[in-house]
Parts: structure tokens; C-alpha cells; sequence
């Protein structure tokens, strides 16, 4: 049950966005507790919190936050990215912002990469061929309940495979798409090769939201679907070594292992922001413009190839906050940026009808 002392959080093991949060809170040594489920059932009139008279979220997200309002109550709160910077006012010490607000915008780009680009992949990879969807639907029912029957865990196997693919092309992931997600996956994981060989994180030598963002999507994508896991240990061992790393970094001592300049990354950041380029960037605004036309679907280029999906207002969003984060920076900084931005495709992000 509930503990004052502790935050609380409700989650799923096959949720990337809950073991992003996880490790993020054993880093930062915020005490914390885990309630293994779904939000809507545990908080519900019958469910095991229901006598903390909390409404659920709407819609349900994991992981659900069980955080206090203005005035003590308190309420559920979701979505990570907003979370983490809340964590940030409200827990001292072993940050995972970058100081340096250059640095930190990039790191908001790239975690945002990683929750919306990155889990695309996983998302691709876990439904879209046959032996990881049966892997994945058999082993899913288990996580919300070990001890199911044998014939609840057949029905519920069959439900949530039926439900997830039939919710690929929501995503994008198709049969024209999935080589583009493939084959961003594959230069994703070369990158990353390349990149640890210099750092151990992304930004130096401690860890930046970023990396717990593409930590969560890559336990999935490496520990638990066999095809994508298989690729990693083909194409990247050292992202494989890392994210067992990144799973509980506690012992670190931020203070001695500093990030380090946005002058001095190596190239592979270079990389890594034209790979953003290649898929997302197209990606968020061409949604951007289905959002302005209230089109429900849209259709773009990407990668030589042609890509269509549902319209997402969460992605829109994404958008602005981008532009909203580099609007607020000075003039030097963003003149930092751009000039690391150059050729990369990043730059197309920045629109000048967002800044102030």
C-alpha cells in the first residue's frame, strides 16, 4: 500500500516507460515503491487502492505517478518527460538535467527521440512478425498475472495479440514502412556502437534523461523480442553491455563524472542527430501539418520510402515544446546548437512562428 516516505508509481515490466523511470529513480536515490498493474483496475471502486479514493488517469498511461497537488492531495500524474523535471525541483542532488543549457536542450531532443521515435521500433519489432508477437502476446499476461489459468492466459494471449497488431499501422509499421524502422533500428544500434566506445553515456560521463529514455525503449527491444535482440547482439554489444548497466546506476558519483562540453562530443552525436533527421524529424512535421489541416492521417517521404500513419496531437505537441525549449535560450546558445545542427536535418525542427 501507500507509504509517505515513498514516492509511488504504478507500472508494467514490458512498459519502457516505466523501467525508464525506475532506473532513473534508483539513480537519483529517490525512495520509491512499484505496484505491478493497471492503473484503471487498482484505482477503481473494487481495485486494491480504490480506498485511496484517487481517480485514475484518463487516459491510462504507465507508469502512473501517485503524486500531491498544491494542496496535499493527492492525484495521479503520467507522462515521464514532464515528471522528470518536476523530480528535479522537488529532490536534490544527482541531476539528470545538463547544466550547461545548450546541453540541455539537446538532451530534451534526444529524450524525446527515444520516447517517440525510438518506440517505434519497438513497437515495429515486438508485433510486426510473427515469432515476436506470439513471444510477446504468451508472455504479456504473465506480467499482469503469473498465476493465470491456463485458459484466462490462452484468452487474454489471444486478445492482446489481435488488439496490438491490429494497431501497427496507428504507429506507422506496415509492410512498406518496416524496412524504413528496420533500417533506422540498424544504423541506431551502429551509432550507438560507435559512440560508446568514446562515452559511457551520452553527454560524458553521468547520465542525462536521455539515456534513460532510450534505456527504456532498448529493454524491450533487447530483453524481451527475440528479433530486435537478436540484431543488437549483432550490431552493437556495447548498447547490449549498457543497458544491463543502466538498469541501476546508483552507485555513481555524479560529482566525479562530469558531462562535458557540447563543443567536445564526439561525431557519433553527429550521427545520432542526423539519424533524427532522417526519420523523426520529417516524421513530427508532417503530423505537425495534418494537425493545422485536421486531417486524421498523413502521408510523407521518409527514407526513400513512403510513410503513413495516424495523426497524433501528443506529437504535435512534441513540436512545440521542442520549439519552446530553444525559443527560450539565448542567442549564443542557439547559435551553439545550430551550428552543431548544421546538415543534420535537426534544424528543421526549429520554426520561426514559435519563438517569442
Amino acid at each position: 500500500m501507500l507509504q509517505k516516505e515513498r514516492l509511488t508509481l504504478i507500472g508494467a515490466p514490458p512498459s519502457p516507460y516505466t523501467r525508464k523511470m525506475i532506473a532513473l529513480l534508483r539513480y537519483r536515490h529517490i525512495p520509491y515503491q512499484i505496484i505491478w498493474g493497471n492503473p484503471g483496475e487498482l484505482l477503481d471502486g473494487e481495485g486494491p487502492l480504490a480506498e485511496l479514493n484517487i481517480e485514475p488517469p484518463k487516459p491510462v498511461l504507465l507508469p502512473t505517478f501517485l503524486m500531491r497537488d498544491d494542496s496535499g492531495e493527492l492525484k495521479t500524474v503520467t507522462d515521464s518527460t514532464p515528471i522528470i523535471r518536476r523530480l528535479e525541483k522537488e529532490y536534490d542532488g544527482r541531476s539528470v538535467i545538463p547544466n550547461d543549457p545548450a546541453l540541455c536542450f539537446l538532451n530534451y531532443l534526444l529524450e524525446d527521440f527515444g520516447d517517440e521515435w525510438v518506440t517505434k521500433y519497438m513497437f515495429h519489432y515486438r508485433w510486426h512478425f510473427e515469432e515476436d508477437a506470439d513471444n510477446a502476446s504468451s508472455i504479456l499476461p504473465l506480467n499482469h498475472k503469473v498465476n493465470l489459468s491456463e485458459d484466462a492466459w490462452k484468452l487474454f494471449k489471444e486478445g492482446i495479440g489481435k488488439r496490438q497488431i491490429e494497431r501497427l499501422w496507428v504507429v506507422g509499421s506496415n509492410n512498406i514502412t518496416a524496412s524504413i524502422i528496420e533500417n533506422s533500428y540498424k544504423r541506431f544500434l551502429e551509432i550507438m556502437q560507435t559512440h560508446l566506445e568514446n562515452l559511457p553515456f551520452l553527454f560524458g560521463y553521468r547520465p542525462s534523461s536521455a539515456d534513460f529514455a532510450i534505456y527504456g525503449q532498448l529493454t524491450q527491444l533487447i530483453g524481451l523480442d527475440p528479433t530486435s535482440r537478436a540484431i543488437a547482439h549483432e550490431k552493437s554489444l556495447r548498447t547490449v553491455s549498457w543497458i544491463n548497466g543502466l538498469e541501476d546506476l546508483s552507485g555513481i558519483e555524479p560529482e566525479n563524472n562530469p558531462w562535458i562540453g557540447l563543443e567536445e562530443l564526439p561525431e557519433s552525436m553527429k550521427s545520432l542527430l542526423q539519424e533524427i533527421g532522417r526519420g523523426y524529424v520529417p516524421a513530427l512535421l508532417e503530423n505537425s501539418k495534418a494537425l493545422e489541416k485536421g486531417d486524421e492521417t498523413w502521408e510523407t517521404e521518409i527514407d526513400g520510402s513512403t510513410w503513413s500513419q495516424k495523426t497524433f496531437n501528443y506529437q504535435g505537441k512534441c513540436l512545440q515544446w521542442i520549439n519552446q525549449e530553444f525559443y527560450t535560450l539565448t542567442e549564443i546558445d542557439q547559435k551553439r546548437l545550430l551550428n552543431l545542427f548544421a546538415g543534420t536535418g535537426c534544424e528543421k525542427l526549429l520554426m520561426k512562428e514559435h519563438k517569442k
